[in-house]
């Protein structure tokens, strides 16, 4: 069967692109290995764990805010099957939704692993082993990452265990040893804390979050301490054993001694390595970086090889589903012709833990390192109205504006619905728009957003009117 474009890989950059070429009249097929489409965002990441993480943060409301609120219950317990229960058919019906949209642009879906025989040419191995090919003129690689092994501490799927398993676990464990402090780990973390877990964090760097700005990973670290979790920082992790129902971790502390943790389970959660097994790309010849496993791409991102490209998770830059997206639409647009554009700097990263963390743009150490003269306006939710009505008040709002010019430069985020509040920075930053801009926006009052424009506000002559 002969395709303009076949798309490997049905995540939020493969599914994307897949829609976004055949919307621009290309016959697209789409090949996805596992049953069901969406990738690991849909199917074991960024959605299951939304939705763990709501229902978690409804529980620890109901325990902890509730009775301030003027709410009383009694007997309150987890049904943790429940819970999962809820988390599945959520991701059924999102991945559902990825199947109707297939249909709904007449795009061919194929079940099985697709790898090249040649650079046109795509073979896919079904699971009852037989194979299929078909052929397309361009080729999007889009087969996302997995979660990144330790050499020396191995998973085992049952007491030291990845993302995956902790989506699905069957008890709500005694104390969870999480093995690094980023994102994925911290989200996953803060669930089971807010069920009744003892959580224990043992981060290699000096601080968590370490890609964001630094007073971020500061200030997470407060409200995460609050919610009972601990931190060891500057702790490198040498060794786990697991014997029963007990897991063992060793480490090093920052003076060279020797630590000791027990628990039940042990999260290993150290980044994703770019799934790229399989694909067959040395016989189109496509090598991979040694490290990470990456896929070298251009400007246009296709690789070396005419017609083939990569997108997402497989190729240099943040492993984020919305990247995944913007690549998957500005590589269909790409083959169909066009001149699409990205702009990398302005492709924000949220956690969501409670209080959210968001952030856009350079970092303040970022800044400092290029030797650009910038200035800073900050504003705590603690003062905010809109954020005391909810009793959401931990966190601050950071804007960094360009010392001469006034350009906002960088926003970092962290308080409630901040993962929503923080598109308001990307659309100014877009339009390149001054931190007086924002000042000059009328902004609901009460709401969160106002703390954004008190920051600007902050940064513009020290002018906040609220602190």
């Amino acid at each position: 069967m002969q395709y303009d474009v076949i798309v490997i890989g049905s995540g939020p950059g493969g599914y994307v692109a897949a829609i976004r070429c055949a919307q621009l009249g290309l016959k697209t097929a789409i090949i996805e290995k596992y049953t069901t489409l969406g990738g690991t965002c849909l199917n074991v990441g960024c959605i299951p764990s939304k939705a763990l993480l709501d229902s978690s943060e409804h529980y620890h409301n109901a325990a902890h805010t509730f009775e301030t609120h003027g709410i009383e219950l009694k007997n309150l317990k987890v049904n943790l099957p429940q819970m999962i229960k809820r988390k599945n058919e959520v991701v059924e019906q999102t991945t559902g939704g990825i199947t109707y949209l297939m249909k709904k642009n007449k795009i061919d879906t194929f079940y099985g692993i697709g790898s090249f025989v040649d650079k046109n040419i795509i073979n896919i191995k079904k699971a009852d082993g037989s194979n299929e090919k078909i052929t397309a003129k361009n080729v999007i690689i889009a087969t996302g990452s997995k979660p990144t092994q330790l050499p020396f501490l191995k998973t085992d799927g049952k007491r030291i265990i990845t993302s995956t398993e902790a989506l699905n676990l069957k008890e709500i464990p005694k104390h969870l040893i999480l093995i690094g402090g980023g994102v994925i780990g911290l989200e996953l973390g803060s669930v089971y804390a807010r069920l009744g877990a003892k959580v224990t964090v043992v981060e290699f760097l000096d601080a968590i979050i370490p890609t964001m700005d630094k007073t971020l990973g500061k200030e997470l670290q407060k409200s995460l301490t609050k919610l009972g979790i601990q931190f060891l920082l500057s702790h490198k992790v040498t060794g786990a054993t697991v014997k029963g129902d007990k897991v063992t971790v060793t480490a090093d502390s920052p003076k060279g001694e020797k630590v000791v943790l027990e628990g039940d389970y042990c999260l290993v959660a150290v980044g994703r390595t770019a799934y790229t097994d399989g694909l067959g790309l040395d016989k189109i010849g496509i090598t991979v970086e040694e490290r990470g496993k990456k896929i070298t791409v251009d400007a246009h991102l296709e690789t070396k090889v005419k017609g083939i490209y990569a997108i997402g998770d497989v190729i240099t830059g943040a492993m984020l589903a919305h990247k995944a997206e913007d690549e998957g639409t500005f590589v269909a647009e790409v083959i169909a012709g066009q001149k699409p554009h990205i702009n990398y700097n302005l492709i924000p990263g949220v956690v969501y833990t409670w209080p959210e963390v968001a952030a856009v743009g350079y970092t303040e150490e970022q800044l400092k390192a290029s030797g650009t003269a910038y200035k800073t306006g900050s504003f705590p939710f603690k003062a905010s109205g809109r954020a005391r009505a909810s009793m959401d008040t931990d966190g601050l709002i950071k804007v960094l504006a360009d010392a001469k010019t006034d350009e906002i430069l960088g926003v970092h985020m962290i308080g409630p619905r901040v993962a929503d509040v923080i598109a308001e920075a990307v659309v100014a930053m877009e339009f390149r728009a001054s931190a007086e801009d924002i000042c000059r926006i009328s902004h609901a009052h009460p709401t969160y957003t106002e703390a954004f424009k008190e920051a600007c506000l902050a940064a513009t002559d020290n002018r906040a009117l609220h602190v």
